[in-house]
């Protein structure tokens, strides 16, 4: 569900707690009675409709899910209030974002900006002496509408937004930039840039490799975090000191653990700034039907909090690289579709872009829930309480 934007005068709830069946079932009664999900069981997909998704099917793993909320967005595509769909085997996870969610709300909400949605595909030509790399580019760039007419006759939704040319010893690497609509476009612009590719091959000589690992696919680097990959979406909310209060944190505590965790970063040469942002991914991945090897480039996040009037914080976490989508692959399994419907993100222009910020927005509330559990040093009682099985 989404409405309009919800401020901090209108009454939230969170979902009901506890671990029994019967606690199940409210929250599922719970779901239905918010967002007009129904959260029945679907039948699993027939066998032949698990082409393109997995060979050699044999059976289903279950994996548990939750639900979070509420979060309340103001943002370029998702505005409202969600209930978010969660897969995880960890204990204290959900929770913690529903706790973090819940501080948003009680700020009025947190604001999401999309940056940008560019997926790239870098193939590398190999030239017989460096002294033939002007002419190659020369070519390219001058038949730069005849490659973008070849890509983009494989596909009904990708458009290649330009091609960047990147000379490297003698090797010339063309990074092909798509715009992937809906799609998360992993396949789309491996064909795509495949077929580009046989075009200048044959009109210049030099014979390629499709994919020279300069884009840094599913790999965590400098130019991800830099450039992005995917979508790019960025999160802001301040959080007032009665907040604060709410988390069991003061300003200048978080000032003074955040100084300590960017030193470490640098020290051990990390990329990004976050705390656990593959965490809320990985969860938020599995729930939505996404590639969730893409959480080892996506997970190079940086999250930072400032100090705000009155002893409140200003916190922002800037996500430059989601490779995600609402159409094909994962998405089209049952319940993965009932999530993306659950959250409005299956038939609107941009809903990958909105599913981008809902993302962003919930894994920063996870991210900040975390931060004041360490600031607060109730981190290992949260896990100690939520993160084991009680003996019987």
């Amino acid at each position: 569900m989404s409405v309009d934007f919800i401020n901090d005068t209108v009454p939230m709830t969170k979902p009901p707690g506890g671990f029994r069946e019967k606690d199940s079932e409210r929250r599922r009664r719970w779901v239905e009675e918010t967002t007009g999900t129904v959260l029945d069981e679907p039948n699993p997909p027939e066998a032949e409709q698990l082409r393109g998704i997995i060979e050699n099917h044999v059976g289903y793993v279950p994996v548990p899910m939750a639900v979070a909320g509420p979060l309340v967005i103001d943002g370029t595509y998702a505005k409202g209030e969600f209930v978010v769909p969660v897969c995880t085997l960890e204990g204290t996870l959900v929770l913690s974002m529903t706790r973090g969610m819940m501080a948003f709300a009680q700020a009025g909400g947190c604001r999401t900006v999309h940056l940008r949605q560019e997926l790239s595909r870098s193939p590398g030509f190999v030239m017989g002496s460096v002294v033939e790399i002007p002419a190659f580019i020369d070519w390219v760039r001058r038949h730069e509408p005849l490659i973008r007419q070849a890509a983009e006759s494989t596909t009904s939704h990708g458009k290649l937004i330009r091609i960047e040319v990147v000379p490297l010893q003698h090797f010339v690497i063309l990074d092909f930039i798509y715009d992937t609509a809906n799609a998360a476009g992993q396949n789309m612009v491996t064909i795509a840039t495949d077929v580009a590719c046989k075009l200048i091959q044959e009109a210049t000589g030099h014979r390629y490799y499709l994919e020279s690992g300069y884009n840094s696919d599913k790999k965590p680097s400098r130019r991800n975090f830099a450039d992005g990959r995917g979508h790019a979406a960025v999160m802001e909310v301040t959080l007032p000191k009665h907040v604060l209060e709410y988390m069991g944190v003061t300003a200048q505590a978080v000032m003074e653990f955040q100084q300590m965790a960017q030193v470490t970063s640098h020290a051990m040469g990390g990329l990004g700034t976050n705390l656990h942002a593959a965490n809320g991914l990985t969860a938020l991945y599995l729930a939505f039907g996404q590639d969730t090897a893409c959480v080892a480039e996506n997970a190079v996040a940086m999250s930072q909090a400032i100090p705000a009037e009155n002893d409140g914080l200003t916190c922002r976490v800037t996500f430059p690289s989601l490779t995600i989508g609402t159409v094909g692959g994962g998405t089209r399994l049952p319940a993965q579709r009932r999530n993306l419907e659950m959250v409005g993100c299956t038939d609107e222009p941009f809903a990958s872009r909105k599913l981008a910020e809902i993302i962003v927005a919930a894994s920063a509330a996870l991210e900040f829930s975390l931060l004041a559990a360490v600031v607060s040093g109730t981190f290992a009682q949260a896990h100690a309480t939520y993160g084991r099985q009680k003996k019987r």
